[in-house]
């Protein structure tokens, strides 16, 4: 069975750039002129979303923040792909919940690899969730009040869960399990994306900021080594 991606893009040509290439990698491609258009679609049948953020009326941020409200969605592989190139809105898509920015104009060669590269990542952990439903109960890994349930994939702050992206969990459960040392970002790369995935060290600087501010004070434990990366550290 093709995977299947849904573009949703105003720009007609943008639509029709996306679809010839991405077919022509042997995808199932659905496009949508507006945000409205693409929530008439069963959404949850596609393996992938690219979403414009600057569309009439509902915008791809607001389209994208419904996806994540929708259990049946909520864990659909997004790539943001917009004219907007600053970083506020970079970081704004990731935190909403994008896997990954593209900003226009674009290199048609270079969206098929993140393409690849976020659907790589997404059957990785689909994969890891069904061999744990398999094998042995993991214990959960704890710090002071700080909580990770590795079965659930829930973080438990003060014993309240608090919400955590994929790629925040995994970064959280690779520093809490190698304590009290800093790691390069090639080092996190490598740990907790899958291998051959093109990660910006932008990319893990966001996904640290996020995670530091929703740990609250344990975001503190999370170090920084000016010029050689981040870890966990257990005394500040």
């Amino acid at each position: 069975m093709r995977i299947k991606i849904l573009v949703i893009d105003n720009e007609e040509s943008i639509c029709e750039i996306l679809k010839y290439n991405l077919e022509k990698e042997g995808y199932e491609v659905t496009c949508a002129y507006s945000a409205e258009e693409a929530l008439r679609h069963d959404v949850s049948v596609y393996q992938l979303c690219i979403v414009d953020i600057m569309m009439d009326n509902l915008s791809g941020f607001d389209f994208v923040k419904r996806l994540r409200y929708n259990p049946a969605t909520e864990n659909l592989p997004v790539i943001f792909c917009s004219a907007l190139n600053g970083e506020d809105d970079t970081v704004m898509g990731l935190n909403i919940g994008g896997d990954d920015y593209i900003t226009k104009p674009f290199v048609t060669s270079e969206v098929i690899a993140r393409v690849r590269a976020v659907l790589r990542r997404s059957s990785a952990h689909q994969q890891m969730a069904y061999n744990a439903s398999k094998s042995i109960y993991e214990p959960d890994i704890t710090f002071k009040t700080l909580r990770l349930d590795r079965n659930e994939k829930v973080c438990y702050l003060d014993g309240e869960p608090i919400s955590l992206t994929r790629t925040e969990f995994d970064i959280l459960l690779f520093f809490l399990t190698h304590r009290n040392k800093i790691y390069s970002r090639a080092e996190i790369i490598n740990e907790v994306w899958a291998d051959g995935v093109s990660v910006s060290n932008r990319t893990i600087d966001t996904n640290i900021t996020r995670l530091r501010k929703k740990l609250g004070e344990y975001g503190e434990n999370i170090a920084t080594r000016l010029g050689f990366g981040y870890g966990f550290k257990e005394t500040l």
